[in-house]
């Protein structure tokens, strides 16, 4: 077994390495560009290696460095974790040319299955469905128009080395398929260095299932069941789970040997990912295989009670697979929510900066301990007042559940998010929790257009629904009520100017535009242990108990005798008087007040935003890559003025209103904040 190895990767994934090799004895060696000299990873790691510049292009995509850096520290294997260069082949060859082991497949496997195109003809050579589509490198915007035509929209344009949604557009007319060409093209360059692009029929209504694999040097590959991960955004997965709540025994079984045959033929060894689109029917195409270990790998292990890292580890050290076909498990069901940097608000655009604060919910299972299930696990590569850069993907954490059944793994999850706090950046929380209690994902009837058929319009939280939005009102007067008796018990305060504590109150909603709510509460005299109230609103009761300190931002405990988490924090970034309460998804700022300062606040007129309608804003943090216009020049709606680059992806940015532009006020290559003006129109 190896003594030492590195990891050639950061956050999360490199701290999950890092835990197992642990477990197993093995001392790790972490590599981290300038913007990661305080993360995580290099905190777990023995040891530490800088290897260049914040941009993955000149660090974590420089081989010559990676390989430099195990040489340096006496590493006898590299674990590539995902991304970056963990499928490409050539870095794989080079890795096993200077004498280290890479902690994946071979190269010839990897080089085999990780260009989508010939591992396409691959997989119909070897009796695997495929969908219909050229799988060859398109040479011009032009062609793939042409193609695409030929084939029938809708369609998918593809970038040969993508992965993780970059590269990869679905087009439904000439125009589309145009631009989707150019966009997946550069996006791939930029991702990948290698901008090959191809096209292939767009299944309706898919059903997204990946089967898991591992594989060893003695020609055993087994397949580890499979995962659900049909809900997706832009073609990046959001919630995965396993089992899959669709498909039968027998589908199971038959993709996972198709799954197997296909890694056999490539003489696959390590843990690799067969993924299919299956459709009502379910029949299954393949679509192609990620030879690497998957974000989303640890439902698969929850289920499984496997650690899929330490068997990569072992069968690249040259053991054979400890178990059979028939030992793998299938037991309870597991989730994970990925947690992104992003605002689900503001159309999920990327969020980056610091983290002010970082309080997952309390775990109860680990990375790489297989005993500890059916609870909950967080994997992170962050930690309270870390940074989140702008130069990586945006993921902050993974959050994951462990249930005996569906429902029950639901439920976990919605109890687990309610208790995540991320303050500092936005996150994509409360858009996790609206899903996991839309009917139609609570009944497992959706397909990878479920986002974007029920949230077309985006997200926002005013209409996200919640099962009892009382309670947020009582919950927020409750904790007021707290903070008054709080001042009421200081001493030393003068005769008729001392704090007193109401039990009539007026919470008032703040709505957009001015458009509050005010509804009566009354708080009757506590009914229980310290910390409790009987709060009425709209001739509801709920009897409240919390021993949740003031200043904490997560409170928990029962109301009308049931348990509750929720986050209720004093202040708005526009309103220091307001109180922001967040549940299940849904989020509301409201100001508790007396009656009388409610009937006067009623009175007080709305001051309006200023108009930046003329103004083409910068809707994130991120790099301005070009300004595709000039003062003077007469744009129409739906014209390109400028593209930003921010967290791997590419973002146009388009004119909504016809124009002539008045002035350019950013230049190409600066790195602009969230509502910087970029062009000005006349």
């Amino acid at each position: 077994m190896f003594t030492k190895i590195l990891i050639a990767n950061r956050g999360e994934i490199a701290c999950r390495v890092i835990i197992t090799a642990r477990k197993m004895g093995i001392k790790t060696v972490a590599v981290y560009s300038d913007a990661d000299r305080e993360a995580r990873h290099v905190l777990l790691a023995d040891e530490a290696v800088y290897i260049g510049a914040p941009p993955s292009r000149e660090s974590y995509l420089v081989g010559e460095k990676i390989i430099a850096a195990c040489k340096q520290t006496g590493a006898q294997a590299l674990h590539p974790g995902y991304g970056f260069l963990s499928e490409n082949a050539e870095f794989a060859k080079r890795v096993e040319e200077e004498g280290i082991v890479f902690i994946g497949p071979k190269h010839y496997s990897m080089a085999a299955m990780g260009d989508k195109i010939e591992s396409k003809k691959l997989a119909g050579a070897a009796g695997v469905n495929c969908i219909p589509g050229v799988n060859s490198a398109i040479e011009s915007a032009e062609k793939a128009v042409e193609i695409a035509k030929g084939i029938g929209y809708p369609v998918m344009i593809k970038a040969s080395a993508g992965g993780g949604g970059k590269g990869l557009r679905v087009a439904y007319n000439d125009k589309e398929a145009f631009e989707g060409f150019t966009s997946c093209t550069n996006e791939a360059r930029n991702s990948f260095g290698d901008d090959r692009v191809f096209v292939e029929k767009f299944v309706e209504e898919p059903r997204h299932i990946e089967i898991q694999l591992i594989g060893d040097s003695f020609g055993n590959v087994l397949y580890l069941n499979e995962r659900e991960c049909s809900i997706q955004r832009r073609h990046q997965k959001v919630i995965e789970e396993a089992p899959s709540p669709f498909i039968s025994d027998a589908t199971r079984k038959a993709m996972g040997e198709q799954a197997v045959q296909l890694a056999k033929a490539v003489k696959y060894q390590s843990a690799g990912t067969v993924e299919f689109v299956v459709g009502k029917d379910e029949s299954f195409y393949f679509l192609e295989m990620n030879t690497r270990l998957q974000v989303e790998h640890p439902v698969t292990e929850a289920i499984t009670s496997l650690d899929l890292v330490e068997l990569m580890i072992r069968v690249a050290a040259g053991e054979k697979l400890p178990m059979t076909q028939a030992d793998v498990k299938r037991e309870g069901w597991a989730m994970e929510c990925r947690i992104n940097a992003e605002d689900p608000f503001r159309g999920f655009l990327p969020s980056t900066g610091r983290l002010v604060r970082f309080a997952p919910p309390e775990q109860t299972m680990w990375q790489g301990d297989t005993e500890h299930l059916y609870g909950v696990r967080v994997d992170t590569g962050v930690i309270d007042g870390g940074e989140i850069p702008m130069y990586y993907d945006s993921m902050i954490a993974k959050l994951i559940v462990h249930g005996k059944d569906r429902n029950d793994a639901i439920a976990k999850m919605r109890e687990a998010l309610n208790g995540f706090v991320i303050r500092g950046v936005s996150s994509n929380i409360p858009f996790q929790s609206a899903l996991l209690a839309h009917p139609k994902f609570v009944s497992g009837d959706f397909n990878t257009g479920f986002i974007a058929e029920h949230f077309s319009k985006g997200f926002v939280a005013e209409e996200v629904p919640h099962d009892d939005s009382n309670f947020l009102l009582a919950l927020a007067t409750l904790v007021r009520r707290k903070t008054r008796e709080l001042s009421a018990s200081i001493s030393g305060q003068l005769d008729g100017f001392s704090v007193t504590v109401a039990k009539k109150y007026v919470v008032v909603t703040l709505g957009a535009g001015g458009a509050n709510v005010y509804t009566p509460v009354h708080v009757d005299d506590y009914v229980g242990s310290t910390g409790s109230a009987r709060v009425i609103v709209d001739g509801q009761v709920y009897d409240i108990q919390s021993e949740s300190r003031l200043n904490a931002i997560c409170h928990r405990g029962m109301v009308n005798g049931k348990p509750f988490t929720a986050q209720v924090e004093a202040g708005t970034p526009r309103n220091p008087l307001a109180w922001r309460v967040q549940h299940n998804g849904r989020r509301i700022d409201v100001q508790v007040m007396s009656p009388r300062t409610a009937e006067l606040h009623a009175l007080m007129p709305f001051k309006a935003a200023p108009d930046m309608s003329r103004f083409v804003l910068s809707p994130m943090p991120g790099l301005l890559v070009s300004v595709a216009v000039v003062p003077g020049q007469k744009v129409q709606a739906g014209e390109r003025v400028a593209v930003i680059e921010a967290m791997k992806m590419e973002n146009v940015l388009f004119a909504v209103a016809d124009g002539v532009v008045g002035k350019v006020l950013a230049s190409k290559g600066e790195s602009l904040v969230v509502d910087q003006p970029i062009v000005e129109f006349v």
